[in-house]
């Protein structure tokens, strides 16, 4: 991108504040070499400021480190979150307390909900979708490619609204059908 300066700030957990920067600010240096970005962080109150001191190629790259930043305060590892370079991959963050307002006991439900037990919610609905899942503070995010998020969605709005496992994970396997004849689709359009 050319000509003026790009500035975003944003406010991530003070908790995971370490896990964006990394140790000896590996994970902040390698950020910073992949997007070209500058990177204050405020240790103190979780303030990133994310600016741009050269010419970008890119014009999605602030967008994108956004992206990454964010993901890495609502709970994913680096490793995951800088998937979100591609544009391929998305974030998909959904604030429960839209939903739920500020009832902390319905928040730890749903979050239970979605995780199950040991884990095995997250992880089966990981598996079938090949998107990645975060259960973090007041939020759940999800990040993969736009077709495998979907379905991830579909089925984790399912347990919010209070379907049982088994009619969530139907109507994940439903989108996961849809979206694959919708590929096949397009792909005999194309002459692929």
């Amino acid at each position: 991108m050319k000509g003026g300066l790009i500035m975003i700030r944003i406010r991530i957990p003070k908790e995971r504040v370490g896990a964006l920067i990394g140790k000896e600010g590996s994970i902040k240096s390698k950020i910073e070499e992949l997007t070209g970005a500058n990177l204050k962080i405020d240790s103190k109150t979780g303030e990133v400021e994310i600016s741009f001191p050269k010419e970008i190629d890119d014009p999605l790259i602030p967008i994108k480190v956004e992206r990454i930043i964010r993901a890495i305060g609502r709970g994913f590892s680096p490793e995951k979150a800088l998937d979100l370079l591609s544009d391929d991959y998305v974030l998909e963050i959904i604030d429960l307390r839209a939903i739920f307002g500020d009832n902390k006991n319905a928040i730890r439900r749903i979050k239970g909900r979605i995780i199950g037990e040991g884990g095995k919610a997250r992880l089966y609905i990981e598996k079938r979708t090949g998107a990645k899942i975060s259960v973090y503070g007041h939020t759940v995010s999800i990040i993969g490619r736009y077709y495998n998020v979907i379905p991830a969605k579909e089925a984790i709005m399912a347990l919010i609204e209070g379907k049982s496992h088994a009619a969530a994970y139907r109507r994940m396997e439903k989108e996961i059908a849809q979206l694959k004849e919708a590929q096949f689709a397009e792909k005999r359009l194309l002459g692929e």
